[in-house]
């Protein structure tokens, strides 16, 4: 019976291990998330995989030759308990994949919850009960808000659950 192995790849070369397996016959899954980048006074969305150096390969232990997945170009190793692979429980899969958007992208955060220039008042943390206006939600769940301090405004980051909605 197919089952979920995660595989461990070389760093950067999630794309190619794709690429090399798929062509060997495998089932890949290789979640990614839109992670904002900045460059040269650009800011951009670049697809990043969500699990960096892993991806997800379907495989049946007694059917195919899954000891070929070891010397695959780009992969690294089979994530293994003892001698045999760890699978992996088929939940976990459905729910990224259902976590994707209509892109195929992952969704990090459940929802958008402020708006940009949206009042928010900072509820924990060092910054704890400063108002501010809501920027963006950058990657990893933290907030870029605008605080007022010493007669400017000032861009900080903080979790994203240390946010609030300004009364």
């Amino acid at each position: 019976m197919p089952q979920w192995y995660v595989v461990h790849t070389q760093p950067n070369n999630e794309l190619k291990a794709v690429h090399h397996l798929q062509r060997q016959g495998f089932e890949i899954y290789l979640p990614k998330f839109l992670k904002r980048r900045n460059h040269a006074r650009r800011t951009d969305w670049v697809a990043t995989p969500l699990f960096q150096r892993y991806l997800f390969v379907k495989i049946d232990l007694e059917k195919a030759r899954w000891r070929a997945i070891r010397s695959t170009i780009g992969v690294s190793a089979l994530v293994c308990r003892g001698d045999t692979p760890a699978p992996l429980p088929a939940m976990i899969i459905d729910e990224i994949r259902a976590r994707e958007d209509e892109t195929g992208m992952v969704s990090l955060s459940s929802s958008e919850q402020f708006c940009k220039g949206q009042k928010v008042q900072i509820v924990s943390g060092a910054f704890c009960d400063q108002v501010g206006l809501f920027e963006f939600t950058s990657s990893y769940e933290r907030a870029v808000v605008l605080l007022q301090l010493l007669g400017r405004q000032v861009r900080a980051q903080v979790p994203l659950a240390a946010v609030d909605a300004y009364a």
